[in-house]
């Protein structure tokens, strides 16, 4: 007989929690711990609160692959940031990849933004900025728009400035059109 996890519905009776509270007097307003509140510091709260909810969610859809977590043999598509902390052996294009201390990606990628404190292995094509921290390790064949290597991080391999192997060449070819 399946069970259900406890897990499933907690935010739905964390909200009838919130919403069953009783609204304070107008006049009296108090914090959760029964501390009385100024007005002013009401205002605050609401605007930071109206003003948190207005704003788009950072990074739109976001993959992390936790310690301790293997993800091999992967095409990983449609995913703005990928956060490494345990090892993944894929093949990707996103926006963003973040690789904590801890995490490892083999394989094939294709960034716009790489931010990486822990190793990369295989081919890197980053369009914008490559960051390499001071833990960071970086093999293989590696293409990037910008490069910031931190001291003590490290970048082997072949490397070379633009993300196509003609993007030198695709200004002449533009001059030349015109």
């Amino acid at each position: 007989m399946a069970t259900q996890s406890p897990f499933f519905g907690k935010r739905d009776r964390e909200a009838e929690n919130l919403t069953s509270r009783p609204a304070p007097l107008m006049g009296s307003s108090t914090n959760l711990s029964g501390t009385p509140v100024s007005p002013s510091t009401l205002t605050t709260q609401a605007a930071n609160a109206v003003a948190s909810s207005a704003l788009p969610k950072e990074g739109g859809s976001k993959l992390t692959v936790g310690p301790n977590i293997k993800l091999k043999g992967v095409e990983i598509t449609d995913c703005d940031t990928l956060v490494v902390e345990g090892l993944v052996e894929a093949t990707m294009d996103s926006r963003v990849m973040q690789i904590a201390e801890q995490g490892a990606f083999k394989g094939s990628a294709e960034i716009d933004i790489a931010e990486i404190r822990g190793l990369f292995d295989g081919n890197l094509t980053v369009r914008e900025k490559l960051v390499i921290h001071s833990t960071g390790k970086v093999t293989g064949k590696i293409r990037y728009g910008k490069i910031v290597v931190e001291e003590g991080g490290q970048l082997s391999g072949e490397i070379s400035f633009g993300t196509s192997p003609s993007s030198a060449a695709k200004p002449a070819l533009q001059a030349a059109a015109a």
